[in-house]
């Protein structure tokens, strides 16, 4: 076996794919060294033959040895790495039985089935085994709606404008919103993602890039949950940034160095004061609060507001240690004895940062609490990214659990000759497998703490991820493989323990048969309008499965209204000098075939008629769009607020930084006061209707 046989072997049994399939059809092979690469992120180094048959080896070995964690569907029995015969059984509900393990193969053990859903500890003679027992699937929304057809609106909380947001859309405002789409029949608000990102450097404010996934940004907490209107209003007034954050609040763009800088300036008066006059009182109920929700967070918290801590001092005094990867050695390591001294002289800033994040999550929770109020059988529907920056809190906190050094993507496609980098980090799959999922677990447990539900962003990342190496293209890339057995029976064990329906985004290049899988998890997959179609037509509403989620738009699409003006041909014309592969006028004349094309998928179900409207006249576009997507059975139909408004603009445009607004919009007025509005009322009624029949 020559050098790159080797690496090709290696590459195969560590589950990254030496050849990808296009979406011709087409099979390409990866380049040995792009696998070599890869393989060195994964601590698989390979640079010799000799390099590459130990690392082989090493990798059958942890493939031998048994996990400290396995899975297990209710009902069904398993095998597992185990010696055969007596063994212990306790359950998560406290009993004991004595069990026997029958031979399964070499290394090999089989247990019998197990009945009770949850996570139960196998003694055997040789390790703890911790069996995570799923039920056969998640909630699903079906589950929640009986025999409805729910609705609901999709949100940029950061968009949401209410009176003393500061100029960066809050809690409150989802607050506010739940209760007026609650009342008018909605069942959900899926919002955007809403993890922490990087305190010191509000520059860095897109949202699935964030620092760590396992807590939340604190410029979207309001303090008004916890201390009151008119102690939040006085901590305004006390650090000199009343004005500035009112002006703020007028802007239609947001600032977000600025808004960010008098927020937490408004916070940071708070603390000082909750320092002062409230932690003194142990006893009190925002002290006692305080230290329960700083104890349940642990370790992980800790962690996080220590990052936060030495980010912000390194940072502000260095720009180019933005990323704790250029940081003294010694700092690199979150357990080491300086990041100890420096968070025990720091020990006020650290206990900031975990007063940022108790903030934050009451006033989620707080959120969510007036969705359910308002008669949602769902509520919030939180939204988790694909990955986290790799220079960011999650990454150093937890350093064996990331593969720092490869960026999740997209292989190459038709639109993208180069496929897609998202500069983002992810987990290694036989980190999660040695860890017992410890990382995946507490990322869906976040996700699904204070929400009624979860949207998986990129959930294809399930069971595969593309992969490149920092610095290439995306072409110089591989998909890696996760072990989406495991994976899933999580999902569906954690999705009914938090009482938390789960959406899958299955969009773009899907693998054979996951759409399907997603669904027997009770995972519901998502259907968007403008894709579901042919050459010829855009399929009928009762094309639409009714286990998938029913969408005229994302937040990385044109608007309904956008689309149909043809508004996102001169946009990216603007952006990018011309669409890519056409020029504008082809796309303006393959754009008016598409609106006729449309238009008659909307007159044969009933929800239009007569000839098409012009481009320029976009509210009867809007509201067949809405009355279309009530009529698909889908058992939930998710309406983008900027599609239920009428907007032009979209939130955000791929491939763009500066080219465009992205992740910067401001409604003009709370969504209450928009949505009341004749024309969204309107649409909000259309699908209102869809419930009873």
């Amino acid at each position: 076996m020559d050098h790159d046989d080797a690496v090709i072997a290696l590459a195969r049994r560590a589950g990254l794919s030496p050849e990808w399939r296009d979406q011709w059809g087409r099979t390409h092979a990866v380049e040995a060294d792009t696998l070599r690469r890869i393989l060195k992120a994964l601590g698989l180094g390979c640079d010799t033959l000799a390099e590459a048959k130990e690392a082989h080896d090493r990798v059958d070995a942890d493939g031998a040895a048994p996990t400290p964690m396995v899975t297990a569907t209710v009902g069904e029995a398993f095998t597992l790495r185990a010696a055969p015969g007596r063994a212990r059984l306790r359950r998560e509900d406290g009993a004991d039985f004595d069990v026997t393990l029958e031979e399964a193969g070499p290394g090999l053990a089989r247990m019998r089935a197990i009945l009770e859903p949850g996570y139960h500890l196998l003694e055997t003679a040789e390790a703890e085994i911790v069996v995570a027992v799923a039920p056969r699937s998640g909630l699903g929304i079906g589950d929640v709606a009986g025999g409805s057809r729910l609705w609901g609106l999709a949100a940029q909380v950061y968009g949401l404008t209410r009176a003393g947001d500061g100029g960066i859309g809050d809690f409150g405002g989802v607050a506010q919103l739940a209760n007026a789409a609650g009342r008018a029949g909605a069942d959900a608000l899926a919002l955007s993602p809403l993890h922490a990102g990087f305190t010191a450097d509000p520059h860095h404010f897109g949202p699935y890039s964030p620092s760590s996934r396992l807590f939340l940004n604190p410029l979207h907490a309001d303090p008004d949950f916890v201390f009151g209107e008119e102690r939040s209003a006085a901590a305004a007034e006390a650090a000199g940034v009343a004005t500035a954050r009112a002006l703020h609040e007028r802007a239609a763009l947001i600032d977000w160095p600025e808004a960010a800088a008098a927020k937490l300036a408004t916070f940071r008066a708070l603390y000082d004061g909750f320092r002062a006059f409230d932690l003194p009182e142990a006893s009190s109920r925002l002290a006692l609060d305080f230290a329960a929700f700083r104890a349940d967070g642990g370790a992980l918290l800790e962690e996080h507001a220590r990052f936060e801590t030495v980010h912000g001092a390194r940072f502000r005094a260095d720009a180019s240690q933005w990323s704790w990867r250029d940081w003294p050695a010694p700092f690199r390591d979150p357990a080491s004895a300086e990041v100890d001294a420096f968070a025990a002289a720091h020990a006020d800033e650290v206990t900031f940062h975990v007063f940022l994040q108790w903030l934050a999550a009451r006033s989620f929770a707080a959120a969510q609490g007036a969705a359910k109020d308002a008669g949602m059988a769902i509520g919030l529907i939180s939204d988790l990214a694909v990955g986290m920056d790799p220079g960011g809190s999650h990454a150093w906190g937890r350093q064996r659990d990331v593969l720092v050094g490869l960026s999740v993507g997209c292989p190459p496609d038709l639109f993208n000759a180069d496929g897609q980098s998202w500069g983002l980090a992810t987990f290694s799959p036989m980190a999660l497998k040695a860890g017992g999922f410890a990382p995946y677990l507490a990322t869906l447990r976040a996700s699904m703490r204070y929400a009624g539900g979860v949207r998986i962003d990129h959930a294809m990342g399930l069971t595969r991820l593309w992969l490149s190496p920092e610095g290439e293209t995306a072409a110089h890339g591989a998909y890696l493989a996760y072990p989406v057995e495991d994976m899933m029976r999580l999902l569906a064990l954690e999705s009914v323990r938090n009482a938390a329906v789960v959406v899958g985004e299955d969009l773009g290049t899907v693998p054979e048969g996951f759409r399907e899988r997603l669904a027997a998890a009770g995972v519901a997959g998502m259907r968007v309008l403008r894709f579901e179609r042919d050459a010829e037509r855009f399929y009928p509403p009762d094309y639409y499965p009714a286990d998938a989620l029913a969408m005229t738009a994302t937040h990385d699409l044109p608007t309904t209204a956008g689309w149909w003006s043809g508004a996102d041909i001169d946009l990216r014309g603007e952006a990018f000098g011309a669409p890519i592969g056409e020029d504008a006028a082809r796309e303006q004349v393959e754009r008016a075939d598409d609106r006729e094309r449309i238009w008659g998928a909307f007159v044969t179900a009933g929800v239009a008629d007569g000839p098409s409207p012009a481009p320029d006249d976009t509210d009867p576009a809007v509201d067949a769009a809405v009355r279309f997507l009530a009529a698909t059975p889908s058992k939930l139909a998710l309406l983008p607020l900027e599609d239920a408004l009428g907007q032009l603009e979209q939130p955000n445009l791929p491939g763009t930084t500066t080219e465009h607004p992205n992740w910067r919009r401001r409604l003009p007025e709370p969504a209450p006061d928009a949505l009341a509005k004749p024309s969204p009322a309107a649409r909000l009624d259309a699908l209102n209707r869809r419930r009873s029949s």
